[in-house]
C-alpha cells in the first residue's frame, strides 16, 4: 500500500505501533491543511485506527506537542471514564509504538503517530441542530480542560494567534516579495492595514491579562467536530495546537467556519454571507456549557473574536500568497488569493450583523449593561 508522495510502504509504518497486523486496508482521509492522515482498517479486529505524518516543518519540536497531546486526552477521557453517565465530548486516545514510545520516525524524517478511530457520520451536513450541538462540545472541551493539572502547556506553534505577530510577517512577506505578487493585492493590503488598529485592541486585553489565559484548542475548524448519525457531537479531534491561550480563539474560528454560507476558498464572492442563525445557535450551545466558566471581559468579547478570527487569517492567508504557497496546502496557483479575499467578504459580512450579535450574546450570556 504505496502512497505516491510517500515512499515506504504504509503497512510498514503502521506495524511500528502496538496494533494488530491484519491490516486490510488503508486509505487517505481528511481535508486537513497540514499533515497527512490515514484511515487504517483492520481484517478482524473490529476497531480501526489512524495513521497520521505530522508535518514536523511546522511543528518543529514533536515530542514537546505529543506531550501536550497525552496530558489533554489523558484528562479528557479520564474524566469521562469517571463520570460515564455525563454528555462529554471524548479525545482520540494516542496508540505507543510497540517499543512504549509515543511517536515514530522513519528512515527518511518523518514522524508518524497513531490514534484510535472514533466511529462518526462523515457525512455530516451543517444544521441548526449541528450548529448548537457543536457549539456545546467547544464549551465542554475547554470546561473539562479547565482544572487540567501540571504545569503551563507547550507553545507548540510560538504566536500562533498573535495579530501583531501575523502583521509583521506579512510586512516581511510584502518586502521581500518572494512570489512577485505584492503589486497584484495592494488593495486588499489596505484593507488590512486599515483594520488593524482595531484587531489589537483585543490582542493587548489578552496581554494585559484582562483576557485570561485558559487550555484551549486554537483550530477549532467545525470539520474537527466529530458527530454520530443523530447529530449529537461526540468528540473534538486535531489536538495539534492545543496550548494555552484564549477562549475567544476557539469561539471565533469555530464561527468563522461554520458560519460562511460557502466554503473559505470559494472565489464567487456574491456566495459569501454570515449565517446569523448558525450564529445563534452555536452560541447558545456554547454558552450551555461555558457560560459559568467566563468572565465578564470574555463574554462581551464573544462576538468581536468573530472579526478578530476571519481577520486573522485573511492575514495568514495573505502572507503565504505572497510568500509563495510554503503553509498550506494547494490546489491550484491563486489558491490562497481566493481564500484571502473570501475571508474579507465574511468579515464585511459580519460587519453587517455585527450588532445583532453582540445583542445576541449579551442576551443569552447575562451580561451586564453598565
Amino acid at each position: 500500500m504505496k502512497n505516491p508522495d510517500y515512499p515506504l510502504d504504509l503497512i510498514q509504518i503502521v506495524r511500528k505501533f502496538a496494533v494488530p497486523r491484519d491490516v486490510e486496508s488503508i486509505k487517505s482521509i481528511g481535508a486537513g491543511h497540514i499533515n497527512d492522515t490515514y484511515l487504517v482498517t483492520m481484517k478482524c479486529f473490529g476497531k480501526d485506527f489512524v495513521l497520521q505524518r505530522i508535518n514536523h516543518l511546522i511543528f518543529r519540536d514533536v515530542k514537546l506537542l505529543m506531550e501536550n497531546i497525552l496530558r489533554v486526552t489523558r484528562h479528557i477521557n479520564l474524566r469521562h471514564k469517571l463520570n460515564p453517565e455525563v454528555n462529554y465530548v471524548k479525545s482520540p486516545s494516542v496508540i505507543p509504538t510497540v517499543t512504549g514510545e509515543w511517536f515514530f520516525k522513519d528512515v527518511n524524517g518523518y514522524y508518524w503517530r497513531c490514534y484510535n478511530f472514533i466511529p462518526h457520520d462523515s457525512n455530516i451536513r451543517l444544521s441548526a441542530h449541528n450548529a448548537y450541538e457543536g457549539g456545546r462540545a467547544i464549551g465542554k472541551f475547554q470546561e473539562l480542560l479547565a482544572d487540567l493539572p501540571g504545569e503551563r502547556l507547550h507553545e507548540t506553534i510560538p504566536f500562533f494567534h498573535d495579530v501583531k505577530n501575523r502583521l509583521e510577517q506579512l510586512d516581511k512577506a510584502v518586502v521581500k516579495d518572494a512570489a512577485g505578487r505584492s503589486d497584484s493585492v495592494k488593495e486588499e493590503l489596505k484593507i488590512i492595514t486599515d483594520r488593524k488598529e482595531e484587531m489589537m485592541q483585543a490582542r493587548n486585553l489578552i496581554k494585559s491579562g484582562e483576557i485570561p489565559e485558559r487550555v484551549t484548542h486554537n483550530d477549532t475548524k467545525f470539520n474537527n467536530i466529530l458527530f454520530d448519525g443523530n447529530g449529537k457531537a461526540i468528540a473534538i479531534i486535531d489536538l495539534d495546537t492545543v496550548m494555552s491561550s484564549s477562549i475567544l480563539f476557539d469561539f471565533g474560528d469555530a464561527i468563522r467556519t461554520l458560519c460562511n454560507t460557502a466554503d473559505e476558498d470559494e472565489p464567487d464572492l456574491s456566495k459569501v454571507r454570515f449565517n446569523f442563525s448558525y450564529f445563534e445557535q452555536f452560541t447558545g450551545g456554547y454558552l450551555s456549557e461555558a457560560a459559568t466558566m467566563l468572565t465578564e471581559a470574555e463574554k462581551k468579547l464573544l462576538a468581536f473574536s468573530c472579526k478578530l478570527m476571519v481577520y486573522i487569517m485573511v492575514v495568514r492567508f495573505m502572507t503565504d500568497y505572497l510568500a509563495g504557497d510554503v503553509y498550506f496546502k494547494i490546489k491550484y496557483p491563486i489558491h490562497n488569493f481566493h481564500r484571502a479575499v473570501n475571508q474579507l467578504r465574511l468579515l464585511q459580512s459580519i460587519d453587517e450583523n455585527f450588532d445583532r450579535m453582540e445583542e445576541l450574546v449579551r442576551k443569552k450570556a447575562f451580561i451586564s449593561q453598565k
